[in-house]
């Protein structure tokens, strides 16, 4: 899997593909990815813990302390726990949430799959979701994983970015897409 280039340069792909690999060294993968996975939800839950993690008026140790509480409740692995704890000590939480979305990437490529981030109007359903899958592995000849996301102003239909190829089909792109043709 090509790391080199696109995703270790950035800070948190950096700190993303430190964490694959020690994942991946310990036979961890599943582990870290299930954890990482509760901390995002919590993260999307929680106004508190997102302040936590983005404010940089809260101090490291008071950071750390915080998070390792967290840990704990959400029954976060031993490895993701102490990277947590890394990147507290080192001021680098606001990093977590674009370091959690590259694992994800790197670990699905690991298992043999293509990530497609997809946003909707509304949250989608099982079905939905199945169906895109579906399609969408049609299209590129692998499984799918879909990261899905809710953004209201976009305000119907779906926006996919699988890789490099990006779908617009919502209903914003639309409308604006029809008032530059009517302007002339």
């Amino acid at each position: 899997m090509e790391t080199s280039g696109g995703i270790r340069a950035s800070l948190a792909g950096r700190y993303a593909s430190a964490l694959f690999d020690l994942a991946r060294d310990e036979r961890q993968i599943e582990a870290v990815s299930q954890s990482l996975s509760k901390l995002k939800a919590a993260l999307a839950e929680s106004a508190d813990l997102k302040a936590l993690v983005s404010s940089p008026l809260v101090g490291r140790q008071a950071a750390a302390q915080a998070l390792a509480a967290t840990a704990g409740t959400l029954g976060l692995d031993q490895t993701t726990s102490n990277f947590i704890a890394v990147l507290a000590r080192n001021g680098r939480l606001s990093q977590l949430g674009n370091t959690i979305r590259i694992f994800e990437t790197l670990a699905a490529e690991h298992r043999g799959e293509s990530t497609a981030e997809v946003v909707s109007a509304r949250p989608l359903d099982d079905s939905q979701i199945a169906a895109l899958k579906a399609q969408l592995g049609a299209r590129v000849g692998r499984d799918i994983r879909i990261d899905a996301r809710v953004d209201p102003t976009i305000l119907g239909g779906l926006v996919v970015r699988l890789g490099s190829q990006m779908i617009d089909a919502s209903i914003r792109t639309k409308l604006n897409s029809l008032a530059t043709a009517m302007k002339g």
